[in-house]
């Protein structure tokens, strides 16, 4: 299984409409991909709270539909990452994922909003539920950026049959050590691959920490990049998943 993750680099003078088009051309690179992963409100950008409730869209609305159309073209599974929703006068930091029919599979409202530093849980209403998604290689649990400090979302989503957890990002380096702790501990906890897609560069004076990663169901990181922009791509095979679950059976001997 083949996974390109998209590290993107966040420029302040770009508007929406041009880093769309600018992902929209590095995607092109990507033909061949089995799974391809995007960052968290990367179009307007995460730190750009004056911009969510302008650049807010309805989930049938531009981003959805060209994205819908980018992964029929590469014929891949595209988690686009997270963009601001706009539904009936509220608004969610809301990611998809997308079939490589082009068919919308499932959304996901995140749960746990940012409040340090951050106006997200000032602007936005929280999601509810845990989501977890059937695919051709198993099923994923989505899920964005602060939600890693949760190890209760992430065994909600193991108990709904995840195998996959698929997290998009805008996480600041200042706590870098905290998010390859997060990645590899929710992995290694529930015998899952996870595969994060991280922002960099330098946002309204917030350092983007980088470091997008895929970590094995044993919490070992088997790919990462640094703190540039950058594409990562690597090989998985999916059946380690049952193959570790079976020989180290922690799962099962749960007590709570």
């Amino acid at each position: 299984m083949k996974i390109a993750s998209v590290q993107l680099e966040i420029r302040d003078h770009e508007t929406k409409e041009q880093r769309i088009e600018r992902v929209d051309s590095m995607l092109n690179q990507l033909s061949g991909s089995d799974l391809i992963m995007l960052p968290e409100v990367w179009a307007t950008g995460y730190f750009s709270f004056d911009r969510y409730i302008d650049e807010s869209e309805e989930l049938n609305g531009p981003f959805v539909q060209q994205f819908s159309a980018k992964a029929k073209q590469l014929n891949a599974y595209l988690f686009a990452g997270s963009f601001i929703e706009r539904n009936n006068g509220k608004y969610y930091n809301t990611s998809v994922l997308f079939s490589p029919h082009g068919q919308l599979l499932g959304t996901y409202r995140k749960i746990h909003l940012f409040h340090y530093g951050s106006a997200e849980g000032k602007l936005l209403t929280r999601g509810e539920s845990p989501v977890v998604i059937e695919t051709d290689f198993g099923k994923v649990g989505l899920s964005t950026c602060f939600d890693l400090r949760f190890p209760e979302l992430y065994r909600a989503e193991v108990d709904l049959g995840a195998e996959f957890l698929l997290v998009t990002s805008a996480w600041p380096h200042q706590r870098l050590e905290h998010w390859k702790l997060f990645n590899a501990a929710r992995a290694l906890e529930n015998q899952c691959f996870l595969i994060s897609s991280n922002c960099v560069g330098t946002t309204h004076n917030v350092l983007l920490g980088g470091h997008s990663r895929v970590v094995d169901p044993w919490g070992n990181v088997i790919a990462s990049v640094g703190d540039h922009e950058a594409v990562l791509k690597t090989e998985i095979d999916p059946s380690q998943i049952a193959h570790i679950r079976e020989v180290f059976p922690q799962l099962k001997h749960r007590i709570f």
